[in-house]
């Protein structure tokens, strides 16, 4: 795991900028000027500690030069593929494997990779840098361009610590759609002309003309668009088993100390009982609260003492909240809002005091329907809410279908500016601020009447997919990238942990939406594939339990500020300045 970067001007700070990242990459800085493009690198040693792994790296020909930022699942059978072709090795880095790759198969070799990365390359030869992200953007990629100049890094003080002598302005549509979605989407940033690489895109720029030849997606999840069954139950089983197994075997790879976070929910869980039956006495790390709410550490301890890992376990005071608080700008460069960023960051500087990569069960919910709002949505379409006009009722209908008190009762009582937008009533349930909750602020940020709200998750809902199908295909594509991916990279490399996850190779990801809706909510549950997969391998009642989600408790959150949407408002102005 690292941190890259590259200009076209010379006069840039590249040093400067590469120093901004060191969190990414402690263990050496590079720079490379070339004629018309310069190289910066930061690495954080995880497979061939060699400094002939470094980078930037040339190729063995001389015209390509490659900065890399992640890891690619399997690349020692490309290796192998590439060594009956001819090419020649002088590391056993996987970043060399992608190097070479390019040179055997040009533009077509992303479509072999596998894995979580950022890549930039250069190739003298026809004078383009050819920038690619990841098929579920798990590693970042900014890149800056004003017309002339351009800039590419893995974080977003790369570029504003390269690019000092522009002048950033904050793009107000981002700080918008931060209210949305607590997150600002890609491709925006926070300043104008910076933006987010999308994930599964490629960029390629012209350097001589200075122009963006391209920015393009190389690959499309595609979903069945009925619920057709074409996969049995014990046969999908049978494959989800397996596929775990060869992805937690390859993620397991590195030349560096691993370990696994340990929730006790069920995604976790899973990775650690399929380590478990590849490695001794895999480590595994816990962190709890000092209070009871939200505390998941006796599940943890039933995980560990099950499966006889090496565990460790710490409690997270709420009084230092107050201090992480303070961190959350350095951490994210831009509006972010995600409290769960501050457990996060304790678990991976817990972990980091005895490995350098950890394991990670972020994507199971994207992958096979974890999210409790997925049920929600669809008791709230079938009751009514966002088919009806008028409100007319509502008050009897909630007393009638739901309790009082209850989850869908409080969500029902938020609903009553709906209409007939679907896609409005999935952003409420994902606790998006409304329009009218935002007029005074897209007043004060001059924004379009007619602008959409929603145009994020309206870009990728699907009609043509069954219900909670549609609702995963949504979340894949953009809360996980924006807030759960996002909030895992920065506060694991704030440390220096790369931290991988298994659940988002890319055949776990096609299998899983390639499953019937049926056969991926067996018996009509959430993770109802998952469970009845695992049934046999975990304790039932980790089988059994609800989603927790990796949250902070509410006696945390004072230490931190306020009410849940104001808190979104609260930060901008403490942060940036904005609203004050």
């Amino acid at each position: 795991m690292c941190g890259i970067l590259g200009g076209t001007k010379s006069d840039w700070d590249y040093d400067a900028a590469v120093e901004s990242m060191r969190h990414r990459g402690p263990d050496s800085q590079k720079v490379v000027s070339l004629d018309c493009i310069t190289l910066g690198f930061a690495r954080l040693s995880i497979i061939d500690l060699r400094a002939a792994a470094n980078q930037p790296m040339q190729s063995a020909c001389g015209h390509v030069w490659i900065t890399f930022n992640g890891e690619v699942y399997g690349f020692d059978e490309l290796r192998k593929q590439l060594i009956a072709a001819g090419h020649k090795f002088q590391t056993t880095s996987d970043t060399e494997v992608v190097l070479n790759a390019y040179l055997q198969w040009g533009d077509d070799f992303i479509d072999r990779l596998d894995g979580m990365f950022a890549i930039a390359l250069y190739d003298n030869r026809d004078r383009k840098l050819r920038l690619y992200r990841d098929r579920a953007g798990i590693k970042p990629l900014y890149y800056f361009w004003d017309g002339k100049e351009f800039a590419y890094a893995s974080e977003l003080k790369g570029l504003t610590t390269l690019c000092r002598d522009h002048s950033f302005q904050i793009d107000n549509t981002a700080i918008y759609d931060f209210l949305t979605y607590y997150y600002i989407p890609e491709p925006k940033s926070l300043y104008r002309n910076v933006f987010k690489l999308p994930p599964a895109h490629r960029l390629v720029f012209r350097v001589d003309d200075r122009r963006i030849e391209e920015a393009l997606p190389y690959w499309r999840l595609e979903v069945p668009g009925s619920d057709h069954q074409t996969c049995s139950l014990p046969d999908a089983c049978e494959q989800l088993r397996a596929l775990v197994d060869n992805s937690v075997a390859e993620q397991l790879i590195a030349d560096v100390p691993v370990g696994f976070f340990l929730s006790g929910g069920m995604d976790s869980s899973v990775l650690v009982a399929s380590a478990s039956t590849q490695h001794n006495q895999v480590k595994t790390y816990s962190i709890g609260f000092d209070t009871d709410e939200k505390d998941e550490t006796e599940f943890a301890r039933e995980i560990a003492i099950a499966f006889n890992t090496d565990h460790h376990e710490r409690t997270f005071p709420r009084e230092e909240m107050t201090a992480l608080a303070d961190r959350m700008k350095s951490w994210y460069d831009e509006p972010f809002g995600d409290r769960s960023a501050f457990p996060t960051f304790v678990v991976s500087r817990f972990a980091k005091e005895s490995v350098t990569v950890a394991l990670s069960g972020d994507g199971g919910d994207e992958l096979f329907g974890g999210y409790r709002w997925y049920s929600r949505y669809k008791k709230l379409r079938r009751f009514g809410a966002g088919r009806i006009g008028s409100m007319h009722g509502v008050a009897d209908r909630m007393k009638r279908n739901f309790p009082t008190g209850s989850a869908s009762y409080r969500a029902l009582q938020r609903l009553s500016w709906l209409t007939t937008d679907r896609v409005s009533l999935y952003a409420k349930l994902m606790g998006a601020m409304t329009t009218e909750d935002k007029r005074e602020f897209a007043q004060r940020l001059e924004i379009d009447k007619d602008y959409d709200d929603y145009w994020h998750f309206r870009k990728y809902w699907r009609d043509d997919l069954p219900l909670l199908t549609r609702l995963q295909y949504v979340d894949f594509h953009t809360y996980l990238p924006g807030d759960i991916l996002t909030k895992v990279d920065r506060v694991s490399m704030a440390v220096s942990l790369e931290v991988r996850v298994p659940f988002l190779s890319r055949d776990l990801i096609e299998f899983a939406f390639s499953l019937p809706e049926s056969v991926r909510y067996q018996n009509g549950e959430l993770k109802g594939l998952m469970k009845a997969a695992y049934t046999d391998v975990l304790p039932n009642r980790i089988i059994n339990r609800g989603k927790q989600g990796f949250s902070i408790p509410r006696a945390y959150k004072r230490h931190v500020s306020a009410p849940e949407q104001q808190t979104q408002v609260t930060l901008l102005n403490q942060m940036y300045g904005i609203f004050p």
